[in-house]
């Protein structure tokens, strides 16, 4: 309700603000918040381009909507229940473009990491993971996704701690080609693991960061060798690594520089 000296700009930006976050982790069409609040359309629009400039929303694009954005995240907190509605919407829309399993692993405490999260398809024969299940630290997609972005010094210690383990011919336990194959996955975003933890299967793993710039998880993709291979593992990856920045910025997540 307006009350004498609001000024209407501002007093409409609060109403988009108060409508996001009622809805929040779930998008709000632009045309419902031009009906439902009353506001003129240009306005409307103009407002929202304004709070996406600063990061207080963000448009979730092919999806056609909008919700709070980074900044504002960051500023307010995010708590587990919304961080995990967040990424479960996400891998799921994601699964339901690959048809493969996808999941989100965090570390375990003990150097392994543990799955929290998953979605895949519904039918056929297919790679799958379980909620709860574990996977040891040097597996190579979520190790390399999740280590890629701390100092090699760091890198170096959990390795003298924890070792490489040569799951297949193809695992990479070389400790100067394990640097060079971390650098290749913060150039890219995303990490690639071809028949490097299970012949006859590989992965595709990318970070999720925390309001902090760490890495907080990993969304990893697990087919079959015969669909997830070297032809199409790089647009794989990058659809992998997209969610993954999509969940870190609903959550109030930055990248680091």
């Amino acid at each position: 309700m307006a009350v004498a000296g609001d000024v209407p700009a501002v007093s409409s930006a609060v109403r988009i603000l108060e409508r996001l976050a009622a809805e929040w982790p779930h998008p709000v069409a632009p045309k419902d918040l031009v009906s439902e609040l009353g506001l003129n359309r240009s306005t409307c629009y103009n407002i929202l381009a304004t709070l996406q400039r600063v990061g207080w929303v963000t448009s979730t694009g092919e999806r056609s909507g909008w919700v709070l954005g980074p900044k504002l995240l960051t500023l307010t907190g995010v708590t587990d229940d919304m961080a995990a509605s967040v990424a479960q919407q996400e891998i799921e829309e994601l699964a339901r473009r690959l048809g493969f399993v996808v999941f989100l692993a965090a570390p375990d405490g003990s150097g392994g990491y543990v799955v929290t999260a998953k979605a895949e398809r519904a039918m056929g024969v297919r790679v799958t993971v379980g909620v709860g299940e574990g996977f040891p630290f040097s597996a190579p997609a979520i190790m390399q996704a999740y280590h890629a972005w701390q100092p090699g010094a760091v890198v170096d210690e959990w390795v003298d701690r924890l070792g490489l383990k040569q799951f297949t011919p193809h695992t990479v336990v070389d400790r100067d080609e394990l640097h060079a194959v971390l650098a290749s996955t913060r150039e890219h975003g995303f990490s690639t693991s071809i028949q490097q933890y299970d012949m006859a299967q590989s992965g595709v793993a990318a970070p999720v960061f925390d309001r902090r710039g760490q890495v907080a998880a990993v969304v990893c993709s697990l087919a079959f060798f015969t669909e997830l291979h070297e032809d199409n593992a790089s647009r794989i990856g990058a659809m992998v690594a997209a969610c993954a920045e999509r969940i870190t910025a609903r959550t109030g997540g930055r990248r680091p520089a």
